[in-house]
């Protein structure tokens, strides 16, 4: 993990730039969808602070957290709300929020952290919850340019949440990356509901 941070704090600015503009809209719409409006919403691994910005101009009241320094400073700044640095491991809350947007940011722990992880998110919601959350498509598990990453499939996952107590599996689609020539990328998309 401390790679992949080391990975982020040197690669702030660069980081940001890639992600800042990209338009994510569907996808936060199909969440926010789901919500009522002025939901509580965490945003677990929020990067440049695109989609925290998003929910704070649609009204939603947000909490954002990330596992680096300088994206904290960047994300800051750029939403106007205070970002707190955290690791993911460090949530300990319990029925605060009412949907959690973890968008490719826990595909950064291994498997054993995101199964103590994916039960501290469960925890954290508020009864019929939901949770956000999105992978690299595939099977492997390991470092990849320099971040750890943990891919999933339909079927991985579906492992994965048979280990966790209280959510359910609502939707799971495959997009594409989003960002400029990264298009042939695939990701796995997940929204869960706590139960």
């Amino acid at each position: 993990m401390h790679n992949t941070l080391d990975y982020y704090n040197l690669n702030a600015d660069k980081f940001v730039a890639s992600t800042l503009q990209v338009d994510f809209e569907e996808t936060q719409k199909k969440f926010i969808e789901k919500l009522d409006k002025g939901a509580f919403i965490l945003d677990f691994g929020c990067g440049s602070g695109r989609d925290t910005k998003y929910f704070l101009d649609n009204g939603y009241k947000v909490d954002a957290v990330d596992g680096s320094k300088e994206l904290c400073r960047r994300a800051s700044e750029y939403t106007g709300i205070s970002v707190k640095n955290m690791m993911f491991t460090e949530l300990n809350v319990k029925e605060k929020y009412d949907g959690i947007w973890a968008c490719s940011s826990i595909l950064h722990l291994t498997k054993d952290e995101l199964e103590n992880v994916m039960n501290k998110m469960t925890a954290a919601l508020k009864l019929n919850g939901i949770i956000y959350a999105s992978f690299k498509y595939g099977n492997f598990s390991g470092e990849r340019n320099g971040r750890y990453f943990t891919d999933m499939t339909e079927e991985t996952f579906e492992e994965l949440i048979k280990k966790i107590d209280g959510i359910t599996l609502e939707e799971q689609w495959i997009t594409s990356d989003v960002r400029v020539g990264r298009g042939e990328e695939k990701w796995l998309n997940v929204l869960l509901r706590r139960v």
